[in-house]
This record gives C-alpha cells, structure tokens and sequence, in this order.
C-alpha cells in the first residue's frame, strides 16, 4: 500500500515502515517549506528529493560480527553468573540465530562440565554460543581445558585485570593457516573491559613473555605462539560502563584504541568493539549502535527471562524495580579495595548490610578490635556465629585480610539466596542491575512483555533490536529535515516471529 504524508500520522506510519524504501517528497507544490514522506510508488508530480533504502534489524552493528560467529543479529545476551543465564538460555538464543553467553563464574568445575556437555550436544555444530571463564586463579585452568576439549566456539572473559596465562592459552589454542594463509581461530575470545588500558591489553597480541612461558610448558606449540604473536587476543572486545565510566565516554575512546591498535599491529581482518552497561530499551540500543557499536550485549534484563536461572521471587522483585530503585554496594572481588556494583535495594536490605560491612572494614584493622555490640550486629547481618563462617573460609594469619574474608562469606551468599530464593534470607538477596531494569519495565507496561510469562529471552532481544531500527530510522528522517513526531521513537513491544 502506498502512502505520502505531510501529516504527524502519516509521517509516523510511513517511519515506522522500516523494511520498504521511504521517499522524502518536498511540499514546494502543495504550497508548503517542509518535506513529507512516500511509500511505495510515488504519485505523479512528487518532487523526491531523497530515497532512504529498506533499514533492517540485522544491519544495525558491523555485518563481520555476524559473519564471524554465525548470527542473523549484533547481539549478545551476556553471562551472569551461578548459573543465571542457563544452558536454556544459551540454546534458544543459539536457534534463534543470536548469541549468549552461559554463566558458569561461581559454580562447581562438575556442575560447568555437565553445562558445556550439554550445550555441545545441544549446539554443538553451530558457532554462535559460548561459556563464560572468570577471574578466578583456583580454577582457570580447568574451565579453559574443559572448554577446549568441548570445543567452545565463543569464550567470554570478564572479570580479569590483567591477562593471565589461562586467559592466553584459550585464545592461542587451535590458531592455524588456512590454504589461502589466513589465521583461523578455533576459539574466539569476547572480553569485557571497563578501561582504555585494560581494553589494550586484549586488543594487542599476547605478550612474548606469555606465549614462551606456554611453549615450554607444553600447553601450546611453537606454531600456534607464533600465530598468537599477529592477532590480538581478543577480536571482541565489549565496552562495559558503569557509573563511575558512562557509555557516552568509554566506548568512543575504545573505539579510538582499536583503530590505532589494529594500524600499529597491521591486523588484517576485523576487531569489533562492542557496547554493554545500562542497555534495556529500543533508544538504549540504537543509541550504542549510533556511538559505533559493532555489537551490543544486554545483561540484566535477561535476569527477568522466563530461561533465567533466578528465583521466582527473585523475577518478581526485578519486575517491580523502577529507574530509582537500584544503588552502589561493595562486591566481593574487589571488597578490599573498595570496589561498588549496582545492585537493587528496593524489597531487599543487601545494600545498607553490604556497606555496613564495609564501614566496619575500613574502621577495624582485625574482627578481634570491633566493639562487642558491634560484633552482635555483626552476625545479624552474618546469620550466624563469626566462628562458624571462619570455618567456612580461607584459613590465613592476616587478622585484617581474616575479617575481610568473614565479609565476603556474606556478599558470595548473597547471590545465592537470591538465585536459589531462600525465604529465610530474603531480606538479603543480592541482586544485580542497574537502571537499565527499571527503564525496560517502563517500556514494556501494558504490553505482552510486562508479563512475566512472555518474557523469553528470545523476545526480549528481538524487540529491543525491531525496536533501534525504528528508533534509527526516525533520527535518519529528522536529519534530513523531515518534521518526525515524538511518537516515531517510541516502539511498544510485540509478539515477533
């Protein structure tokens, strides 16, 4: 059906019509400056002053994203951990043609191993799902030779500091020439960075030092460090903001990087860089993709999915969080050096107890100096006696790192309680999100999505993406002069194919 509009209805139809050519049509004859909108064929005596080619979902980010990991859509549906982003999960973004991420950080070796068995009978033949390998030297080894023996196409790396030889390893292992004398990968590395200089550090090739220690030990071939040494360790590389680095501010100056990297190096095939922190709305999307986003990865909002592993409980608290209901509390990787997440601190107490534990920490060099009433107020938030939680850690003859890991027995179980919902500690579940869960429960009231049953990750992402094109194409119009109305940003979800 074709349509020409000068009108704010007529030109918001015609907007939102991304898969067909829209004309701008100039208003000169009907007497009028501003410019309208065709679709379809044109009515005789039209002045077409310019044709915006059919916008798709699937062009949005860089096409060699797709090409390299087998997928319709720029999109990643991030790991979160103990288990939240479940092997359901990563199975049917897989067959939808999009890509996650299985949240193994936290778990048991055994319970990873069934994981990825699973997955790699499930999935196996295609490229487009992964496990996540986190930061922890106590098992980053096994992950990486169980991920290698599985042959894990796609490796998420989060968490890390610094490169480390586990990490290094699993980029290296199974790099060979083609026929045509192309480095191909058996493994590709995605890593999350929240800085310029770690960014670096993934986007370069693996240190010398690095790659000779792997030789000698005989976890690499001479051949394979060779190869190492012209490709960076990471050929995507996501940009994850945060409070203290919003996106607007770290993901150009990465983007930057890996221009100047990719000359000084002389790559000769693509690195991606990718967007992820506060992503949940269609304007969120296209506004990462509008920065330069090769790709895009969503987090939170996964935890609402009807394929999360998350309590039920948990699900129902995420639902009810609005823009102002999540803050900054201490995590546990980073507790000594004071280090914040975002997590929700409405319908749960984790919060305040996480920075009472904190306060006390930078007060008190040793458990033994903190005041006895204190100490009772303590193991309120404990649930239990000190002594019994310094059973359960680390033994260690530093008295102040002893309290710390009496602190970060709370904030790891934290997470648990809220994924296994128990009521007994409900008070205190931890739960990790940002604004961005509150923004995607604004955009989903009073659609399909609003209810907790539609909420299949599969949907989520393919509205989020439907609606940034609707979004992009609605800026591409208003700079070229057409009069848009407000409405042609917004994008209520829908039931997609």
């Amino acid at each position: 059906m074709s349509v020409l509009a000068f009108s704010a209805e007529g030109v918001a139809e015609c907007a939102r019509r991304i898969r067909e050519p829209v004309h701008l049509i100039s208003g000169v004859l009907s007497g009028s400056d501003e410019i309208g909108l065709a679709v379809g064929e044109v009515k005789p005596g039209s002045v077409v002053v310019g044709t915006l080619p059919p916008l798709y979902p699937e062009w949005l980010g860089d096409r060699s994203f797709c090409t390299a990991h087998g997928t319709r859509y720029p999109y990643v549906a991030g790991e979160m951990g103990h288990g939240v982003a479940t092997t359901s999960m990563v199975i049917a973004l897989a067959r939808a043609e999009l890509l996650g991420f299985f949240g193994a950080a936290g778990l048991p070796l055994s319970t990873v191993e069934r994981a990825v068995a699973e997955l790699a009978a499930s999935v196996g033949g295609r490229p487009n799902w992964g496990v996540n390998l986190a930061a922890d030297p106590a098992t980053e080894d096994a992950v990486v030779d169980l991920l290698l023996a599985h042959g894990v196409p796609c490796v998420s790396v989060s968490g890390f500091r610094a490169l480390t030889p586990a990490v290094v390893r699993c980029s290296a292992v199974g790099l060979i020439r083609d026929p045509e004398g192309r480095i191909q990968r058996r493994t590709n590395i995605f890593a999350k960075v929240n800085s310029p200089e770690l960014a670096e550090r993934f986007l370069s090739p693996a240190p010398q030092r690095v790659l000779r220690d792997l030789v000698h030990s005989g976890q690499i071939t001479a051949e394979e460090a060779e190869l190492a040494a012209l490709v960076p360790v990471a050929e995507d590389v996501t940009a994850s903001s945060g409070s203290a680095r919003p996106l607007l501010s770290l993901l150009p100056a990465i983007l930057a990087l890996r221009d100047e990297l990719a000359a000084r190096f002389g790559y000769t095939r693509p690195v991606r860089v990718g967007a992820a922190g506060g992503i949940g709305t269609p304007q969120s999307v296209a506004a990462a993709f509008t920065l330069g986003a090769d790709y895009v990865v969503t987090g939170s909002v996964n935890q609402a999915a009807v394929e999360s592993g998350l309590s039920a409980v948990g699900k129902r608290l995420l639902a009810d969080t609005d823009l102002a209901d999540t803050c900054l509390a201490p995590r546990s990787d980073g507790f000594e050096r004071g280090e914040q997440a975002q997590v929700l601190c409405k319908g749960t107490e984790f919060a305040a107890r996480a920075s009472r534990l904190h306060q006390l920490y930078r007060d008190h060099q040793s458990l033994e100096e903190i005041p006895p009433v204190e100490l009772a107020g303590l193991e309120d938030i404990l649930g239990r006696p000190i002594s019994e939680v310094l059973a359960e850690v680390p033994a260690t003859d530093d008295p102040r790192h002893r309290m710390a890991l009496v602190f970060r027995w709370y904030l790891d179980r934290s997470v648990l309680w809220a994924v296994h919902g128990d009521p007994a500690r409900a008070a205190d579940y931890q739960l990790r999100c940002g604004p961005a869960m509150g923004a995607f429960n604004r955009w989903t009231t009073g659609t399909f999505l609003a209810e907790q049953e539609n909420r299949s990750v599969v949907q989520i992402a393919l509205n989020l993406l439907e609606g940034a094109a609707v979004v992009t194409r609605a800026q591409q119009l208003r700079g070229y002069g057409v009069p848009v109305p407000t409405s042609s940003f917004a994008f209520p979800p829908r039931e997609l194919p």
